[in-house]
């Protein structure tokens, strides 16, 4: 019941945002280029919503498997697509092998792809999940005491936002993705492309 509400929340803030987003994504893209982005969005990425101006870099940190301290400013220089989900949530469980392949397919030296757990619990049982279902690209983190989930204002599961090469995140959807389809993947190379330095 919780959950259903928070998604519902969720759904319900965004659609005020989007429906109030004007044609000027942050940082300096054009309205030719914010155009492109908009006809990328087919298929699920239909719900893919561009904030009005990017929104300040996350600060707080998240762990890895061995405890070490991690943050979006690590991941300076990229554009960074970051889900945050939980082993308990079943529609986070069926898009991870899609974004663990976007992970293989795609990351590299402009792109990076974090599946950030907030489930509660030790790391043991989010790893043993990855084992289940192969995961062979993600790092293993986690947001054991949502800080970085609450401070992106993530009101349901799964959330995937994208941020861009400062670290600001530029977009979000709320729900369920097919991340390694060509939808989202050619909405991606664009944003890469876009936000290449120089460009």
């Amino acid at each position: 019941m919780r959950m259903t509400f928070a998604l519902g929340l969720g759904a319900l803030l965004y659609g005020v945002i989007a429906s109030g987003a004007n044609p000027a994504l942050a940082g300096d893209l054009s309205v030719d280029e914010v155009s492109a982005l908009k006809e990328a969005r087919a298929g699920d990425m239909g719900k893919l919503v561009f904030h009005k101006e990017a929104r300040p870099r996350i600060e707080e940190v998240f762990r890895d498997k061995y405890g070490n301290a991690i943050s979006v400013a690590d991941y300076a220089g990229k554009v960074v697509v970051l889900n945050f989900w939980a082993t308990w949530c079943p529609p986070c469980r069926a898009e991870m092998p899609g974004i663990d392949r976007l992970a293989g397919e795609m990351g590299g030296d402009d792109l990076a792809v974090l599946a950030l757990s907030t489930d509660r619990f030790e790391i043991d049982r989010v790893e043993a999940f990855f084992q289940e279902i192969n995961v062979q690209h993600l790092p293993l983190i986690q947001d054991r005491s949502s800080k970085v989930a609450r401070r992106a204002g993530v009101l349901g599961l799964p959330v995937t936002i994208v941020l861009d090469r400062e670290g600001r995140e530029i977009a979000r959807m709320q729900g369920e993705a097919e991340w390694d389809g060509p939808n989202a993947k050619a909405m991606i190379e664009k944003i890469i492309k876009m936000t290449a330095p120089g460009v």
